[in-house]
């Protein structure tokens, strides 16, 4: 089949809603499996981390993997393997058993990550114009759908099990519908299985970090901070990050035809700059209309920054594209995972707001670095 047909990117974007659907899902049903096994949150917290590590380990294989093997089969098993874990996560009677669901699943995860990139750079490359950014944006979708579907279903006192179930089904039926229209061919067929990263991969990778680092501790600090700032009352104190996320989503379902007309190094230094310019009216905000313009700007500047980053590693000379696009999807994953705990180490020694000051300044190295990311290489 050829890379780039109508076929190809159908597959592509199911596999990126079926990885946003499938990890959103698990969110709603964190407070369920707290009282079933009746763990307090320093035992939760561990087992949380169990989700994070599969995927880690995962991610380190599955570009090897997708070096050697192709990514269709690992696309499909780890697709499969997302759905059915979902609902042995609500069954796991002991913190060992989940915890060890929760590492398979994570293992889902990580591995689906990693091949649905790899697979949507060479479908990219085929096309000759950017899809990174609606392939991306899809799993922010499928992220709204997974949360709020799961919401519905246990709002309307659904079990926990049948409402799992019941997205399990809507996962397995998108897969079907993917499987036959994946790309069959391996992207290499000899050379190494693993090569450490090196050159400009080094590079992606810690920006990659960083921007999935600063998405973590909105996602995790946000609230707290407009509400000690005094800007909004405890209870509407997640809509920053919501509009933060809508904006993402929405800047991500455009960024194609942006970076078609503008190219790479345009719409990640202006994505770079808008986005600490939202930081910064964050920061100084006087009243929350101000602040929640300031997520908003975050939302659209970084939203086609990864997308970038991915494209870039797939197109390096460096090393094998699938071992740069594991090794970027490792460590903006690592980042995600550490960077709120952090956030919180420094906004203990001094304040929230000078942490997220630290932040806007990490995230300058974006904009700061997209001559030399998007340069051409012989």
């Amino acid at each position: 089949m050829p890379a780039d047909t109508p076929a190809t990117r159908l597959a592509t974007r199911l596999a990126f809603l079926v990885a946003g659907f499938g990890v959103a899902c698990w969110a709603p049903l964190v407070p369920f499996a707290k009282q079933r096994l009746g763990v307090d949150e320093g035992v939760l917290g561990l087992l949380l981390l169990c989700l994070g590590l599969g995927s880690v380990i995962a991610m380190t294989l599955t570009g090897a993997l997708s070096a050697r093997y192709g990514s269709k089969p690992i696309i499909v098993a780890g697709g499969i393997g997302l759905a059915l874990f979902l609902p042995l996560l609500t069954i796991a009677s002991t913190p060992l058993t989940l915890g060890l669901t929760l590492l398979a699943f994570g293992a889902s995860l990580g591995s689906l990550d990693v091949a649905m990139n790899v697979h949507a750079v060479e479908v990219e490359r085929a096309a000759g114009r950017p899809l990174m950014s609606g392939f991306h944006g899809l799993f922010s979708v499928g992220g709204f759908a997974g949360s709020g579907l799961m919401t519905l279903l246990l709002s309307l006192h659904i079990e926990t099990q049948a409402s799992t179930v019941l997205c399990a089904v809507l996962m397995l039926v998108a897969m079907a519908i993917a499987q036959p229209r994946l790309l069959e061919r391996a992207q290499r067929n000899g050379g190494p299985l693993f090569a450490a990263p090196r050159g400009i991969v080094l590079l992606l990778a810690s920006l990659t970090a960083i921007t999935f680092l600063v998405e973590g501790a909105l996602l995790d600090w946000s609230a707290l901070l407009v509400t000690e700032k005094g800007l909004m009352l405890a209870s509407r104190g997640g809509l920053g990050y919501l509009l933060f996320s809508i904006a993402m989503t929405a800047g991500r379902l455009g960024g194609d035809a942006i970076t078609a007309r503008f190219g790479d190094r345009s719409t990640m230094l202006w994505g770079g700059v808008l986005a600490t310019a939202g930081f910064a009216t964050l920061l100084t905000a006087p009243m929350a209309l101000v602040a929640m313009t300031g997520f908003l700007l975050i939302g659209l500047g970084a939203s086609n920054i990864v997308p970038v980053l991915f494209r870039r590693a797939g197109s390096q000379r460096a090393m094998p594209s699938a071992l740069a696009v594991a090794a970027i999807t490792t460590t903006g994953y690592a980042g995600n995972l550490v960077g709120p705990a952090g956030v919180g180490f420094v906004a203990k020694a001094v304040g929230l707001p000078c942490a997220f000051w630290l932040l806007a300044g990490l995230f300058c190295l974006v904009p700061c670095c997209a001559h030399v990311v998007t340069a051409k290489r012989s």
